[in-house]
């Protein structure tokens, strides 16, 4: 009877031991996530501390609703990142390394502005919605065009000049920003720099 008490206190002891690393796993995975998750937002407000001259209108032009503004700034500052001074300088080759950092980091400022309705990460939501993929070997046009047209940058199969858009809260959303999305490589520059958003996980 000793021998089958002290089997069972062992075994109760075991499952206990087992259940509190188990327990204890668990804690140090969500810890590690929630640190990862502060490293992230630390090193994003860094970037912004250190590059308040780059970021710093941007983040002001949001702050204030001056949405057409905040557009046109936001390609002034892909491009200066990309070391370009004009978009028709800008390559597919140059979307598709474009540093992940930056993209996030202008896609929280939109996002986090416009209340969740702009950045890069709805405008990927969208385009997923529409059926795209990120094989940039395989452009889809109809998706292209079903993707713009629920943006807000087409209507009845043309696209909507630049100056007719919606600069407002009212606009569909993921209609900005779209200034950048403008080149003469027009739908390989869209399928790289979509492949680039899923790269990055602007999600």
């Amino acid at each position: 009877m000793s021998n089958e008490s002290e089997q069972k206190e062992l075994k109760i002891s075991n499952s206990t031991d087992e259940s509190l690393s188990s327990q204890q796993n668990s804690r140090e995975l969500e810890l590690s996530e929630r640190v990862a998750r502060l490293e992230k937002q630390l090193d994003q407000a860094l970037m912004l501390i250190s590059d308040i001259y780059r970021y710093g209108k941007l983040r002001d032009l949001l702050s204030a609703g001056k949405w057409k503004e905040a557009d046109l700034e936001t390609a002034n500052v892909m491009l200066e990142v990309s070391g370009k001074t004009d978009k028709e300088e800008l390559t597919p080759d140059d979307a598709i390394k474009f540093p992940c950092s930056v993209i996030n980091l202008i896609d929280q400022l939109w996002n986090n502005y416009s209340n969740g309705r702009f950045g890069f990460s709805v405008q990927k939501k969208v385009y997923e919605s529409m059926g795209g993929t990120y094989d940039i070997s395989q452009i889809d046009m109809k998706v292209l065009e079903s993707t713009s047209e629920k943006l807000g940058l087409r209507f009845n199969g043309k696209r909507i000049p630049y100056k007719n858009l919606n600069f407002s809260l009212e606009a569909p959303k993921g209609g900005f920003p779209v200034a950048w999305w403008s080149s003469p490589y027009g739908a390989k520059l869209a399928v790289y720099f979509l492949a680039r958003l899923d790269n990055c996980n602007i999600d």
